[in-house]
This record gives structure tokens, C-alpha cells and sequence, in this order.
């Protein structure tokens, strides 16, 4: 049934009784819902909190950074203390100590190609995302089967809308035999947007054997899974990503539309008002929590 065919049967249902009424909203407002969660699932534009940079207090702390900058300096012609170090300051977010340190490790050996992908990751961060691919090729170009390139190249063009150049890097790095599940929950993300939820389930799956702790990958199973109309499956992966994740709004969002379409409006209402504190652009939950509020009671 397509979207428009839907809202034909809403409208001819507004003649009949309230019953029947409360079956049209049910089948019309979690498929529209869906939609947008499906939309900004694989299109997003934003890195996923698992590709950059994340702010670590124990990595990018003060005494951290202190006790290899003692390295350095005993060891000034190494390039992989400056690497090390680009790598803490990145972690407590202060990019531009970070470049400067990549820059040097990079002088000292310009074919560092660590070195070129860490660099890559803050010019990300940045939002310097020409940088970023041009040290993504250089690393590429000295090591082709560097995976950390590959992903981090692959989600730079998966946010850039360039779905097929990215499938082929994260198959790459799966290809070579990759650990890191990214590589498979990125995947997973455009078998989701092309429509093929089982293969991005087991994509997701993977994902999560691999890094058990995350809650994106049991985002993304969760949504394929309402898309195949299994919310058993959905709501229990909405339930982990929240308890791995709790001021993640996305997962309040998707738990919040499982409620909607089991017409248990007060549970709805209540996940799609967490999202909105946790996250006040939204725009999901806002109009999620619009419908509910409108919603006939489930009887």
C-alpha cells in the first residue's frame, strides 16, 4: 500500500464509526512516522557519535597529554609521539593542537598513514570535509588496505549522499576482514535506505557482535525491523539502545513510535517528550508527540 492510497482510506473512513477511525489512524500515522525515522536513519547528514572524534576525559586528559608531551621532548624526531599525542588532544577536543601535532608527525614521515587518517577524522570534526577526503586518499593511497580509511572515507561519502561510493568502501574493509563494526552498521544504513531491511539487519547484527556496547547498531535493527512490521524485535532493540545510551533522543524517538503504533498514546507521549528534552530539534518527536496528543484512546 503506498502513502497516497493510505491517506485515500483515512478520508473515507471519517464517515464511519469512531472504530473504524482509530484502524485508519493506526495504519497511517506509524507509516508516515516510519518514514521520516527510515529517511533520517540513512540519510543523516551529521556524523554518527561512533565515527568522530567523541570528547574522552581519561584519553584527553591533562595528565595524559602532559606525560607524552614528556615523550616528545625526549624523543623529538619520532613521529609517532606526535601522532599519539594529535590523537589525545582530538579526545579532549581541541582540534587545533591536534592538526598542528599531525602536521609535524606527518613532516617527519610523510608517509605516516595513520597519521593522514587521525588528521582526516578532526578535519571531520571540523567540518572540513574536503581536507578530510584528500588525507583519506593519501592513506589509501600508501596503505589500500587500511581499514580505519576506508570506514572513515565511507561515512564521509554516505553523509555526502554519494551511497555508492561508500557501499564499496565499507564492503572493502568487510572484504579485508575488518573488527570494526562500523563497517558493517554503515552498510547496514544503505541496505536500509535502499529498502532492504534483511540485509541490513544481519549487517546490523554483526555490528553488534562486534561491538555489543553501542547503542547505533540496535537503533538500526530496531528500525529495519518495524520497517518488516516485527515491533517485538524493534521495541526490545529500542530498549537496549536506551539502556547502552540513554541521552541518545533517537532511541526515545524509536521507542516512542513502537508505543504509537500499539495505540498506548501515554507511554508514546511520554518517550517522544524525553527525545524533545534530550534534543530539541527533534523534528521526529515533535511531530510525533503532536499526533499522539490527538490520538483517540486505544480501547
Amino acid at each position: 500500500m503506498t502513502m497516497g492510497s493510505a491517506k485515500t482510506v483515512l478520508v473515507s473512513d471519517t464517515s464511519r464509526n469512531a472504530a473504524a477511525g482509530r484502524n485508519a489512524y493506526s495504519r497511517l500515522a506509524p507509516l508516515a512516522a516510519l518514514a521520516a525515522v527510515l529517511s533520517l536513519s540513512a540519510c543523516a547528514s551529521s556524523p554518527t557519535p561512533t565515527d568522530v572524534i567523541s570528547i574522552d576525559r581519561t584519553q584527553g586528559s591533562q595528565q595524559n597529554i602532559s606525560s607524552l608531551t614528556a615523550v616528545i621532548n625526549a624523543n623529538p624526531s619520532d613521529p609517532e609521539g606526535y601522532n599519539v599525542r594529535g590523537a589525545a588532544y582530538g579526545k579532549a577536543g581541541e582540534s587545533r593542537k591536534a592538526l598542528d601535532d599531525f602536521n609535524t608527525a606527518l613532516k617527519l614521515n610523510p608517509r605516516f598513514y595513520q597519521a593522514y587518517a587521525n588528521r582526516a577524522l578532526v578535519y571531520r570534526t571540523i567540518n572540513r570535509n574536503n581536507e578530510a577526503l584528500s588525507d583519506y586518499n593519501m592513506a589509501l593511497q600508501i596503505n589500500p588496505s587500511y581499514d580505519v580509511a576506508l570506514i572513515g572515507r565511507g561515512n564521509l561519502y554516505r553523509q555526502s549522499g554519494q551511497d555508492l561510493q561508500a557501499f564499496n568502501d565499507f564492503n572493502k574493509a568487510i572484504e579485508l576482514d575488518t573488527t570494526d563494526g562500523r563497517a558493517y552498521h554503515n552498510r547496514g544504513l544503505i541496505y536500509q535506505k535502499r529498502g532492504q531491511q534483511t540485509q541490513a539487519i544481519e549487517d546490523f547484527s554483526k555490528a553488534i557482535s562486534l561491538s555489543s556496547t553501542s547503542p547505533e547498531p540496535y537503533n538500526g535493527r530496531g528500525i529495519s525491523y518495524l520497517a518488516l512490521k516485527d515491533d517485538e524485535n524493534a521495541f526490545a532493540d529500542f530498549n537496549t539502545s536506551i539502556q547502552l545510551g540513554p541521552d541518545r533522543s533517537e532511541s526515545w524517538t524509536n521507542q516512542a513510535l513502537v508505543y504509537e503504533q500499539r495505540g498506548e498514546k501515554a507511554k508514546a507521549a511520554k518517550s517522544y517528550s524525553h527525545a524533545i528534552k534530550l534534543d530539541p530539534n527533534n523534528s521526529v518527536a515533535r511531530a510525533g508527540l503532536a499526533r499522539v496528543k490527538g490520538m483517540p484512546v486505544a480501547q
